[in-house]
This record gives structure tokens, C-alpha cells and sequence, in this order.
């Protein structure tokens, strides 16, 4: 593999601390070249990243909708059925099966 760098100097490695540990966090790294290994590193922070946001946008909303209270609305009833089926209809919604 030409132009694929294995080994760090010090200076390098402290510099790249951070990228480093975030690639590690990301997953196995991919190849035993260093460049190879960022470009693989930066899609899966890409998919990463777009987890992410996808996920704030899923909470914000379920939090957006958390007591969302509806009004009840009593509509009258106005047909020639008896009193009392119109009262156990508005009692229970109209969910009243007769048989």
C-alpha cells in the first residue's frame, strides 16, 4: 500500500488524541492504513451524526406533544330515538353497541 502511513512521531499522536480515541469510539478501525482509516472514520461519524439529529427531532416532537389535553366536544343528538339511548349514547361517546 504506497503513501499508507503506519507510525506516528509523539508530536503527531498527541495532535491526533482526540480523533483518535473518537475513531476508536466509533468502531474497529477499518484498515491498517491511517488515511483509509479517517475516511471510514469520518462516514461513520456522518451516519453517527445523522442518528443523532434524527433522534432530536423524534424527541423535540414527543416532547412537543407530551400533554397535548383534547376537549371533549358533546354534540347533541337530534334524531327520534328514545330519551334514554340518547343519554347512553352521550354518556359513553357513542361507542354503544345494541344487540
Amino acid at each position: 500500500m504506497g503513501g499508507c502511513k503506519t507510525t506516528e512521531t509523539i508530536g503527531e499522536m498527541k495532535h491526533k488524541t482526540a480523533w483518535r480515541w473518537w475513531s476508536k469510539a466509533l468502531g474497529e478501525k477499518a484498515s491498517k492504513c491511517d488515511r483509509e482509516s479517517d475516511k471510514i472514520s469520518m462516514i461513520r461519524t456522518f451516519i453517527f451524526l445523522t442518528y443523532l439529529i434524527t433522534n432530536c427531532f423524534i424527541v423535540a416532537g414527543v416532547i412537543k406533544h407530551w400533554n397535548d389535553d383534547q376537549p371533549i366536544q358533546i354534540h347533541e343528538i337530534s334524531s327520534n330515538l328514545p330519551e334514554t339511548k340518547k343519554e347512553v349514547i352521550l354518556k359513553t361517546g357513542g361507542n354503544v353497541s345494541y344487540n
